[in-house]
């Protein structure tokens, strides 16, 4: 028995397809199917768009562009980088923020003790622990997930990123 050899093929901001879903029943609007790198590519840097939900999480998409501001959150966060190379810097806070759900902004210049950094490259994972503030670096256009709670700074555009 013979078989085709199958081909992975990873995306990126610069090449990538949109891919199909084939709709069973219902109505593809009543569908989120889009592109992470296509949503990356039409956002602003850092902005959070919300991609996805699992339970009571959002996954979501971030372009990777320059220095980010300070974010904290009241619980623990991941962001895999999908695309590029991103520098995450990290301070362990004086003040670690105690409430409130999702990504908040940490202020300009956070209180706190620098801890180090990771550099993350595709397909590597970080934890954005809770007591922490951490930014983003990255000196050319990548694409970050990130598992977090809806907060504040979380966007939502499923009219633009639903298949039609």
């Amino acid at each position: 028995m013979s078989s085709a050899a199958i081909e992975t093929v990873f995306g990126s901001l610069d090449n990538y397809s949109k891919g199909s879903v084939e709709i069973i029943s219902g109505q593809a609007s009543h569908y989120a199917f889009s592109n992470i790198f296509e949503v990356a590519e039409k956002s602003q840097p850092y902005e959070k768009v919300v991609v996805g939900y699992n339970l009571g999480y959002v996954i979501e998409t971030l372009r990777a562009e320059g220095q980010s501001p300070w974010y904290t959150a009241a619980h623990d966060e991941f962001a895999i980088v999908m695309d590029g190379e991103v520098r995450v810097d990290f301070l362990k806070l004086d003040a670690p923020l105690k409430d409130g759900e999702g990504t908040q902004l940490a202020g300009e210049v956070p209180a706190g003790k620098p801890m180090g950094y990771v550099l993350l490259k595709r397909g590597h994972q970080c934890l954005l622990p809770v007591g922490t503030a951490y930014r983003f670096e990255s000196s050319r256009p990548g694409v970050i997930l990130q598992q977090t709670i809806k907060g504040p700074l979380s966007v939502e555009k499923w009219a633009d990123i639903c298949l039609k």
